[in-house]
């Protein structure tokens, strides 16, 4: 291919570019996506031989946002991008689940797909662009790629559909879905709603799907300005029929008997017998091709679990293909956490509790579209020991990022208005068991563990995974799937939701796509398994605690004048350390004036706020104040009635007789009660001490002075001289 080709197309009103002859020419297939002023680079190359002794297709989908794309440099002691962040790899996740099952059988060649975000206008997202490139980098290459795909972002705001929302649009839109998918089907859906019915969420899948076609078609247009592409070949597996039968007169009759198996460790035991007993009794007849006879036994296992779901109705545990495991729900169970829970369904248990913090426990997020924050985060661990396994333990992997993400977006909507409820609140869901749909025990286990820390959520979530058994045109919906569905079957469907409307939801699948009518059986039966389930949770606990625990820390509110922060923090952040040590206190500060004030004690947050509340505190006229001696003069006294706020009071304000000398009266560091007398243009404030006392038996105000003229009153002043004199 010789020069750079350029097609374009409108989606919503915007042109959609993509490029290539350009960058990157030395790649399989390379191209440049362009909307509006953001740009992505997609480099996709796959080795030219496969590796015989992998048994998988090695797919591996990096996305990485370039700072400078946005004009940044990366802070940091190295200046340089690092590891990729939860957005890159929810991205990397996103552009990878829908390309991943087009590939063809039998292609094990090692791929790279390789996303880069060259320019960011910080108003449409680039990560479904990313799909789009993806797509388009494979089908311009050699690389096998069995049908082209498209992906966008569905949004709606004030009933109007919206392709690709700004960031803008989608903070004020009700959802924000990404689909993708090919011209018929649909091949990955995921996103987040404000309660948004099973027909809303169709149709917004249908809307996005009609973007999708232009897009695909737009690729189209590129193959064809290339002059078309001729793709590798794919060897074909050649079958040992002799083998095949073997095996199955061995393992056959054992693994529909191993299928019908309900406890999944028996069952992986019992399969796992039988495959070192086959393999020993065909060992002679076939040596070293142990990994065939495995690979038979497992396509046996897989054919005969589709096939007694599609022609019985019955699935491995003994369930029908609407029904949802039993179900226990324990809450409280942590004494010393703000909130727990544990979520038991079938053999899949999460352990999940929820912490409750302060504005200074928001997660800060800097990306390309800027620094913000978040008060709510979940977070999902996956330990090996919930399998039975071992492993070696490091940080989270994508699928725990991802797992945690989906059950953060189905529970954000539902989280009380700040304003009512100025807690940070974090939510961990350690998975104890694992036999399927974790994420969505996940989603349930911290509604509970919320509602017992008593956060005062709008509606209680639950959720549900579907699966999908399909041969040709015939198909079965799974309600509730386990893990052996999961790995057997060909999608993985989750819905969570309350019982007005959807949350959050994510569809995998394992085939060249599924139709708008199974996903609308898929969402009618998961309507009905989530009302189930939300059932059993309110069984267990019917709204949020009315007292938070007392571990958990009260906030206390409160407004101040913005011109009084300095006072409140003081030179170098003095005066508010001083307040955290002395109250035990956390206090947070915003630029308008809002303080937010945490404390396990009660006592110990009230008294923060009584000296923030004397600190911003403006003199009143006519207050009393108990206030103490700064400085003694001559003719009188500077009193501190409030922090850093002093008034004079002279030696005639000082008692209701004669006062000789002001230190017979008050000296330094004195307490003492005064009255705020006079606050002049100036903001200078005279107190009164004598004011703030009661008057002596049988005192008597003196009667005011007559006024006179400015002569009558030069001589008054000279004769009085005389007088002293005199």
């Amino acid at each position: 291919m010789d020069g750079i080709y350029k097609v374009e197309a409108e989606i919503d009103g915007r042109i959609f570019s993509i490029e290539t002859g350009r960058i990157a020419r030395q790649a399989d297939g390379a191209v440049l996506v362009q909307y509006g002023d953001t740009v992505v680079l997609v480099a996709a190359v796959a080795a030219k031989e496969a590796d015989p002794n992998r048994g998988f297709f090695p797919l591996v989908v990096d996305y990485r946002e370039k700072t400078y794309a946005a004009g940044k440099i990366p802070g940091g002691f190295y200046k340089r991008e690092g590891r990729p962040r939860d957005k890159e790899i929810l991205s990397a996740r996103q552009i990878d689940r829908p390309i991943r099952p087009l590939f063809p059988d039998g292609f094990m060649n090692e791929t790279q797909i390789m996303v880069s975000v060259l320019s960011s206008d910080q108003e449409h997202d680039s990560d479904v662009l990313g799909i789009v490139g993806a797509s388009a980098a494979l089908t311009i290459s050699d690389i096998p790629f069995l049908e082209t795909i498209a992906g966008v972002r569905v949004g709606r705001v004030d009933g109007r559909w919206i392709i690709n929302p700004t960031f803008q649009e989608r903070e004020e839109s009700d959802m924000d879905l990404v689909i993708a998918g090919t011209e018929t089907s649909l091949m990955m859906v995921e996103g987040e709603a404000n309660e948004i019915s099973e027909a809303d969420l169709l149709a917004a899948l249908e809307h996005g799907h009609k973007a999708i076609i232009q897009l695909i078609q737009l690729q189209q247009q590129l193959v064809d300005a290339i002059g078309g592409v001729t793709k590798r070949e794919v060897p074909v597996v050649e079958k040992d029929d002799a083998l095949i039968s073997r095996v199955m007169e061995l393992g056959h009759g054992r693994i529909i008997e191993a299928n019908q198996i309900a406890d999944k460790h028996l069952r992986s035991k019992t399969i796992e017998e039988l495959q070192d007993e086959v393999i020993e009794q065909l060992g002679e007849e076939y040596p070293e091709q142990n990994d065939q006879i495995l690979a038979i036994l497992s396509e046996i296992e897989k054919k005969e679990l589709r096939r007694m779901i599609l022609e019985k109705g019955i699935r491995s545990d003994g369930r029908d293909l609407d029904t949802v495991r039993p179900i226990t729900i324990e809450t409280g169970i942590l004494p010393r956490t703000h909130g727990s829970a544990l979520f038991t369904r079938g053999q899949t248990q999460a352990l999940v509790v929820a912490t409750l913090g302060t504005k200074g426990d928001e997660q800060i997020i800097d990306d390309l579209e800027g620094e913000s924050s978040k008060r709510f985060m979940l977070h999902y661990n996956f330990p090996p020991y919930s399998v039975g396994e071992t492993r070696p333990i490091r940080g989270p992997g994508r699928r725990e990022i991802g797992h945690g993400m989906l059950a953060e977006r189905s529970l954000s909507s539902i989280l009380p208005d700040e304003t009512d409820f100025p807690y940070t609140i974090r939510v961990v869901s350690d998975i104890t068991e694992s036999n399927g749909s974790s994420s969505m025990a996940t989603v349930c286990g911290g509604t509970l563990s919320m509602m017992d820390a008593g956060v005062p959520i709008k509606a209680p979530v639950a959720g549900i995974a579907m699966g999908l058994i399909k041969e040709g045109d015939d198909f079965a919906v799974l309600t509730d799937i386990l893990g052996l569905e999961d790995h057997l079957g060909d999608m993985d469907f989750k819905v969570a939701g309350t019982r007005q409307g959807i949350t959050g939801f994510q569809m995998d699948i394992k085939i060249q796509g599924i139709t708008f009518e199974i996903m609308k059986i898929a969402l009618e039966k998961a309507n009905n398994a989530r009302m189930f389930i939300l059932d059993k949770m309110e069984e267990a606990i019917a709204a949020p605690r009315e007292e938070l625990s007392p571990y958990a820390p009260r906030i206390i509110t409160m407004k101040i004048n913005p011109d009084k922060i300095r006072d409140v923090i003081g030179s170098g952040g003095k005066v508010i350390r001083k307040i955290i040590e002395d109250t035990g206190a956390t206090i947070d500060i915003e630029d308008d004036g809002t303080v937010r004030i945490a404390s396990v004690d009660q006592a110990g947050g009230q008294k923060a706020k009584t000296i923030i509340e004397r600190l911003t505190e403006d003199v009143e006229l006519g207050k009393l104040y108990m206030g103490v001696v700064k400085r003694v003069v001559d003719f009188g006294a500077f009193i501190e009635v409030l922090p850093n706020q002093e008034g004079l009071c002279h030696i005639s304000e000082l008692e209701y007789g004669r006062v000789n000398t002001v230190r017979d009266v008050l000296n330094e560091g004195d307490e003492v009660l005064v009255k705020v007398i006079g606050i002049d243009d100036q903001g200078k404030i005279k107190v009164s001490r004598k004011d703030a006392m009661e008057p002596p038996p049988g005192w008597t105000p003196p009667p005011p002075r007559e006024k006179s003229s400015g002569g009558r009153r030069g001589g008054n002043r000279r004769s009085g001289g005389g007088n002293r004199r005199r």
